[in-house]
């Protein structure tokens, strides 16, 4: 008789047609959309970085680091042990090792250490990379890139900031911002009573000596309140101005900045995001009084940015999730992805991603040449809103179709699919949601009618190419000639434009059956849902384009 304590008693089956972990995988070589897109955007230049960053962030290692900081949230220290106010927030070590590796990276101030072209095309794959595995540290990476434009309004202040802005090792602690190796600069907009009416902000801003001003009011939502500094909105003498908030004055002291709680959020947990209240605090005016909205949006406008990059990294990894376990796991005899309507499912998710990738690396390039092209800064100016707008609304509904190739193994939180779903809504939400971005685009067109101009001119690049192209376009421009309820019908023409604008692209960019599919299922009979592509198209190169596999 068998020993009541053996083993073998206990052992109820053997575990099989499981797939490997997704790990070890270099993010930037294993995909050939980004690979590519590279090479187009002008970014070729640095590969090398590229190349290492994706090692980095494709690791084992590095994907514990984004667990761990996504399970072992801040925590908000008000007081110290002997009740002086300190309001600190206190991290996970994993947040601080994602933060140190990402500003080594310069995932915060590449096309500012290095202006040359195609140095913010580097800089979002950066960016979409480290979106994949930890996106809660790229709240205060995008902010810190994107101050800078704004900052460049008040010479003096940029001047001051800047050797710190273009600093790459981490520094955590609170101190004078002067003997710092890097600093990072948040925001802070919104209030109660205006959220993304920022105009109607109640905070006051009084001039004092020196050209500082004190500011007394409360904010709604501040990001990274640990960051040196922050830009922020308030009422001054000539209207409503932008200010530089720092944390810590330049003798040493505390500014006055409480934090009153940290928001519990849907997603984005390793990240605080806190209620401000300035009570005395002291600013430092950027730009004239009463031009606030003006200059803040310059950091708006590359925070837009991020948030198309941080979509797409998001989707991307979700795809890879999905293609790594489809290509493992079998059912009814097949592996899963040899089943035809998976297959289409899929190809679907795959020409998302590739779309979602080329709109992306064409909107950096468009921030690289406008420096010195004011058509590819008319381009970018609505080219972007456009992009955001419709990319980071992709990704929810994208990333849950992923969870679903997976299953119940999709749904649990030891798949990482879980968080990349709770972190999707947070790119639509943040620097103006849905109904924000389309109507920005309207004014665009109105107030800046070289932007439209310069968008439909990059839609027709790929004239004749392809009919349904041709007929969408026109389709299209139809649509802008009738005024009436045009702020109604907002959304269906910003959908159109970005639908127009990935096929467009796609045409000139992506291999033929890429583009092809995305015609036929994104511009001649689009789907409400993913998995409805019509047969008779190239799913196998499709799918064989989007395996994570080192190229």
């Amino acid at each position: 008789m068998a020993d009541a304590t053996s083993p073998s008693l206990f052992v109820t089956h053997l575990v099989t047609n499981q797939p490997t972990p997704f790990e070890d995988v270099n993010l930037f070589t294993s995909d050939a959309a980004l690979r590519e897109g590279i090479v187009a955007g002008g970014g070729d230049w640095a590969r090398e970085r590229l190349v290492a960053f994706g090692r980095l962030t494709g690791s084992a290692a590095f994907r514990e680091l984004g667990r761990q900081a996504n399970c072992y949230e801040p925590e908000l220290r008000s007081h110290d042990r002997f009740g002086h106010r300190i309001d600190e927030v206190a991290y996970h070590p994993a947040w601080h090792e994602v933060m140190r590796q990402a500003m080594q990276h310069e995932v915060h101030n590449l096309p500012w250490r290095e202006p040359r072209a195609g140095a913010h095309v580097a800089r979002s794959a950066l960016h979409s990379m480290l979106s994949q595995v930890e996106s809660g540290a790229c709240c205060p990476l995008t902010m810190t890139f994107a101050c800078r434009p704004a900052l460049a309004n008040e010479p003096d202040v940029a001047a001051a900031w800047e050797p710190g802005l273009l600093g790459t090792e981490y520094d955590p602690e609170l101190r004078i911002p002067a003997g710092k190796t890097a600093v990072l600069v948040g925001m802070a907009m919104t209030e109660k009573q205006g959220g993304s009416d920022v105009r109607a902000n109640t905070t006051r801003a009084e001039p004092a000596a020196g050209g500082e001003y004190t500011l007394v009011g409360h904010k709604w939502f501040c990001s990274a309140p640990m960051s040196d500094a922050f830009l922020t909105l308030a009422q001054a003498p000539g209207g409503i101005t932008c200010f530089l908030v720092p944390r810590v004055l330049p003798d040493g002291a505390r500014n006055p900045f409480r934090i009153q709680r940290l928001k519990d959020k849907l997603g984005n947990r390793s990240n605080a995001s806190s209620e401000i209240e300035y009570t005395g605090t002291r600013g430092w005016r950027v730009g004239d009084e009463g031009r606030g909205v003006r200059t803040i949006l310059e950091m708006v406008h590359h925070t837009r940015l991020d948030c198309v990059s941080g979509s797409t990294g998001l989707m991307r990894q979700a795809l890879a999730q999905a293609l790594h376990h489809t290509q493992q796991r079998e059912a009814f005899g097949k592996r899963l992805i040899q089943q035809p309507l998976m297959r289409n499912v899929l190809a679907d998710l795959a020409l998302e991603v590739e779309a979602a990738t080329v709109l992306m690396l064409r909107l950096a390039e468009a921030f690289d040449h406008g420096r010195d092209d004011e058509g590819e800064r008319a381009f970018a100016r609505i080219a972007t809103a456009v992009g955001k707008y419709w990319v980071c609304k992709r990704a929810p509904s994208m990333i849950y179709e992923a969870m679903e190739c997976l299953g119940g193994a999709g749904y649990v939180e030891e798949s990482i699919l879980p968080r990349l779903y709770r972190e999707a809504p947070v790119n639509a939400i943040w620097e103006g949601s849905g109904n924000v971005m389309c109507l920005d685009v309207l004014r665009a067109m109105v107030r800046e009618p070289d932007s439209l101009t310069a968008l439909t001119t990059e839609l027709r690049q790929a004239a004749g190419a392809d009919a349904r192209l041709d007929d969408g376009i026109d389709a299209l421009e139809a649509q802008l000639r009738q005024p009436e309820d045009i702020e109604a019908r907002a959304r269906r023409i910003v959908e159109a434009l970005a639908t127009l604008l990935q096929a467009s692209l796609l045409l000139r960019r992506a291999p033929s059956p890429v583009a092809e599919a995305f015609l036929a299922g994104r511009v001649a009979a689009p789907s409400q849902t993913f998995g409805t592509l019509p047969t008779g198209l190239a799913f196998e190169a499709i799918l064989d384009r989007a395996q994570p596999i080192e190229g």
